[in-house]
């Protein structure tokens, strides 16, 4: 479907997408919230659309994701199997609210390191969903349950002034929608988390200087009902730059302005200039956050 309204080039949605993404004009682009497909025509068709606006992406990438990858196991502890909960990342199809890469410089395809196949219970000091009767919703469970509910990547990209970036990026999951085990809430805590341990070394080489990481925390550092300390040590790392503090990103009618999207340059970046873009209700409720580095 997504396809489809790509295609047709009359859809609302899409049209509204595309505005947003060709006033920003941006050089790397994170999108989040794209439909996966094995082919990637979805992707290649919103590069096409893009292109005939002269917003140029020769290079692209995205991994496999999460996303409505079934499993055989009740996943999310409502007592049935098969549903979008009992996917390794929500979703009621395969793919479907993923992520990629857009790019004006090259991605070293072969060097991106891609953590989406970790597991949540292998990652330092992991919150891990338990109640009184033990591990949520089993042990079972947790044995194959991944960290991820889109992905964590790290991609090369090399820029022909500043030599090799590493893009890092990742959606995370809202930290609501379950029960006083908090699983949805200590998931999205450690898929922030994730980013601590890998600038640390814990899972590769930490990333050399000219770093940056950017996508949707889908938590805020004070407000909403997610576990708040993860971004606000993000945030606090000095090895990271934060160009926009207090600055809202969405608005939900339940909670009002929340931060939940984040561009966060290493430490040795001069950043020029920095944005949320005005919000645009029927693009997404998210808005789109820019940054704009040099040396």
């Amino acid at each position: 479907m997504l396809l489809r309204d790509i295609l047709k080039g009359d859809d609302p949605q899409v049209l509204a997408v595309l505005d947003i993404l060709t006033d920003v004009n941006a050089d790397i682009l994170a999108l989040q919230g794209i439909d996966y497909d094995l082919n990637l025509r979805a992707l290649t068709a919103l590069v096409a659309a893009l292109n005939e606006r002269g917003i140029v992406y020769p290079f692209f990438y995205t991994g496999t994701p999460n996303a409505g990858l079934m499993t055989t196991l009740d996943l999310d502890g409502d007592g049935r199997l098969g549903g979008a909960g009992d996917a390794q990342g929500y979703g009621r199809f395969y793919g479907q609210g993923s992520m990629a890469v857009l790019s004006r410089y090259p991605v070293d395809q072969a060097r991106v390191r891609d953590y989406s196949t970790l597991l949540w219970q292998d990652v330092r000091d992991a919150l891990l969903p338990e109640t009184a009767a033990g591990p949520f919703p089993s042990q079972a469970a947790l044995d194959v349950q991944r960290l991820s509910s889109k992905g964590h990547w790290a991609l090369p990209v090399k820029h022909p002034v500043f030599g090799e970036i590493t893009v890092m990026t990742f959606h995370a999951s809202p930290p609501v929608f379950d029960g006083p085990e908090d699983r949805n809430g200590k998931r999205n805590h450690d898929e922030v988390m994730f980013w601590r341990h890998y600038l640390n070394g814990a899972f590769d080489r930490a990333p050399p200087k000219g770093f940056v990481l950017l996508g949707d925390a889908n938590l805020d550092p004070a407000k909403g009902d997610g576990r708040s300390e993860a971004i606000r040590a993000l945030l606090d790392d000095p090895r990271l730059q934060d160009p926009l503090p207090e600055i809202p990103t969405v608005s939900w009618a339940q909670v009002g302005n929340l931060r939940v999207d984040y561009v966060l340059p290493s430490a040795d970046w001069r950043i020029t200039g920095a944005a949320v873009h005005p919000p645009t209700p029927i693009a997404s409720r998210h808005q789109l956050v820019w940054v704009d580095l040099t040396r």
